[in-house]
């Protein structure tokens, strides 16, 4: 199979283009970096099945010869990003996405896009239903992330409806492992990094707020389970087992064998109160549920976070909430 992978360099698609190159398929990874990095994936070029290509999503799409499958997972897709790049969010959840869109009409091709959990807002139901529809604030902060997506899911559906695309979305919750960036704003990210320099792991507000965290090797065998089919989705990608902030924070810290201390910052404004993911469609349809422990992913991520990214440079715990709070808007 030749897949086209958007975003191919950021942490989620460096990780499917290397399970795809692995298990035999050609990649042909498209990315203008600006939250991923050639280095993510510059271990893929020596297998004679990976192409790297510069493009921005936004100017348009353009890959040469046959095409079987389009990963749409081009955006930012960390607070700090998005807030920072409101309007390249918004751009390549609608032009982007229709380029993508395009390029699987063009060519016959199945295509997946990666929308959210976001996309539930600050749920009032409990867990997460694919039938459910969200409580999202569009003029909010995040509304630039939630609504692009929104729309990208609506935009998928509409070309599968008018022009006959064989189109699938999934909807991911939180996602960790290696090549996450140490200064995305994400809280493992942040606690992972904070835990191993010995900085105060600043939490936002009181840390009851959940998420359900899952391990990327999960999540990509998901995407690809619903690749393989021909289901239009959305089907709910996500790990289950519910954390609190804090209580992810000491266990990270424990983990880590580290001695810092658990701080409290300001909260993000719309910072979702709860995160869940119903799985029953995924795991009846694509017959996939997650199978790696969380404290295992957890290890293998500090781990990698030990080896790779010390020395990389981070923004301040004041920067970063500077950021997710709004103040820079």
């Amino acid at each position: 199979m030749r897949a086209v992978v958007t975003g191919g360099a950021g942490f989620l698609g460096s990780h499917l283009s290397q399970t795809l190159v692995e298990r035999g398929d050609e990649v042909v990874a498209v990315d203008n970096f600006c939250t991923g990095s050639p280095a993510n994936v510059g271990h893929l070029h020596d297998s004679g099945r990976f192409t790297l290509l510069e493009q921005d999503l936004t100017a348009g799409l353009d890959v040469d010869g046959p095409v079987d499958l389009v990963l749409h997972f081009a955006s930012p897709a960390s607070p700090v990003d998005y807030l920072r790049m409101p309007i390249e969010t918004l751009r390549v959840g609608s032009v982007g996405t229709g380029h993508a869109l395009d390029l699987a009409r063009d060519k016959g091709a199945r295509f997946v896009l990666a929308s959210t959990s976001e996309v539930y807002g600050d749920p009032q139901v409990h867990p997460q239903r694919e039938d459910y529809w969200g409580h999202v604030n569009p003029v909010g902060p995040r509304g630039v992330y939630d609504e692009a997506k929104r729309y990208a899911e609506a935009l998928t559906l509409a070309y599968r409806g008018s022009h006959g695309v064989d189109t699938g979305i999934v909807r991911i919750f939180n996602t960790f492992g290696p090549r996450m960036r140490p200064n995305d704003g994400r809280a493992i990210p942040n606690f992972v990094r904070q835990a191993l320099a010995g900085e105060p792991v600043t939490v936002a507000g009181d840390g009851l707020q959940t998420r359900s965290i899952c391990y990327v090797d999960d999540l990509v065998a998901g995407i690809l389970a619903m690749a393989s089919t021909g289901h239009p989705g959305p089907v709910n990608i996500g790990n289950p087992h519910e954390i609190s902030m804090v209580d992810l924070a000491g266990w990270i810290v424990k983990l880590a064998n580290s001695g810092s201390a658990v701080t409290h910052i300001e909260r993000p404004v719309d910072d979702p109160t709860v995160r869940r993911p119903d799985t029953t469609l995924a795991r009846e349809l694509l017959g996939w549920e997650p199978k790696i422990q969380i404290e295992d992913g957890l290890r293998r991520t500090i781990g990698w976070f030990r080896d790779h990214a010390a020395a990389e440079p981070v923004l301040s715990p004041e920067a970063t909430t500077e950021i997710l709070t709004g103040h820079e808007r």
